[in-house]
């Protein structure tokens, strides 16, 4: 099969790619639309040593099973899949919390090919069903759209409220969405026009970073990836406070622990999210995702298509398979 593949920080579109194979429990999925992410471009700049076929959001078709599932309810319309491949028999499995199972796989980050290929594999319950009325272009954002509604599953959000959310890329301009359903007082930090052009639709008000009130805010989401978006969170957070991570940072980040303790600031550290949720956002229009939507490349030209998903300010850059 035709995919991507990246070695040694190296990416290269490939032709001879093996047809992944059915394990127990795995269903094989044929890739319509694939999305670009913030971490795909961190995997190039070494943020961790994959080898394989990279990407993880996805939406797509099952083609087959393995023995003993049934076939049926699977081979018709289309599936998008959660992307931690968990064990289900450590500690943290019998715990509930499968996305931190200690033996992991994750799709297209942690030994397990991914999404920028024709075809991938997951275990059947990883895969959840599209609706009929959400098309492709707006499937594909179902993990990151499910990475932003985890803020809300683990911090309440009240409609008193006053919400930051520094950088408004493609993870921020979601959250932004999500955390506007909510009514509290939300407001942007971006940097580009067009993502203030965005929010502007949205009604979603931006703040410059230069007039964040210091001390002020209830609950902070940094999503930025970048030590300066930490430093000005960190500012804006009020005594205690709560400080929301969304971003994977390749490089440590100095933080000074004494101003966290005796500012009582709780700090939350927020990764995947859950898909039926989202899913039913899509599906009721609550969210846009696909004014985010820039450029779509055919598969032949990855390569190129995240060499221009890494330019600044980009949103969000599909592949066609």
């Amino acid at each position: 099969m035709n995919g991507l593949w990246l070695e040694n920080l190296s990416l290269s579109f490939r032709g001879d790619l093996p047809v992944p194979e059915l394990k127990s429990g795995e269903a094989l999925v044929r890739v319509r639309l694939a999305g670009v992410c913030s971490t795909d471009l961190e995997l190039l700049r070494g943020y961790y040593p994959f080898r394989g076929i990279p990407g993880h959001e996805f939406v797509g078709e099952v083609i087959a099973v393995a023995p003993g599932i049934e076939a049926a309810p699977w081979m018709k319309g289309r599936v998008v899949g959660e992307i931690n491949l968990a064990c289900g028999q450590c500690d943290t499995c019998r715990r509930g919390h499968p996305t931190h199972c200690e033996a992991r796989r994750v799709l297209g980050i942690l030994n397990q090919d991914g999404a920028f290929a024709e075809y991938l594999v997951l275990p059947i319950e990883n895969l959840h069903r599209v609706p009929e009325t959400v098309s492709d272009e707006q499937a594909v954002f179902t993990e990151p759209l499910a990475a932003a509604l985890e803020i809300q599953q683990q911090v309440h959000i009240q409609p008193t409220d006053r919400v930051l959310v520094i950088g408004a890329g493609r993870l921020g301009q979601l959250i932004s969405q999500t955390l506007a359903l909510t009514a509290c007082n939300l407001q942007v930090v971006a940097r580009h026009s067009f993502q203030v052009e965005l929010l502007n639709t949205r009604g979603i008000a931006v703040i410059d970073q230069d007039r964040v009130p210091q001390g002020k805010m209830d609950v902070v989401i940094e999503a930025t990836g970048s030590p300066g978006g930490y430093q000005l969170a960190r500012r804006a957070v009020r005594p205690r406070g709560t400080l929301v991570l969304k971003s994977t940072y390749k490089d440590e980040v100095s933080i000074n622990l004494s101003s966290i303790v005796v500012d009582e600031i709780t700090l939350v550290g927020s990764r995947c999210g859950p898909f039926p949720p989202a899913l039913h956002l899509l599906e009721m229009n609550k969210v846009d995702p696909t004014a985010l939507i820039q450029k779509a490349f055919a598969l032949a030209n990855g390569v190129d298509a995240l060499r221009e998903a890494a330019r600044p300010g980009m949103l969000k850059i599909l592949l066609r398979p």
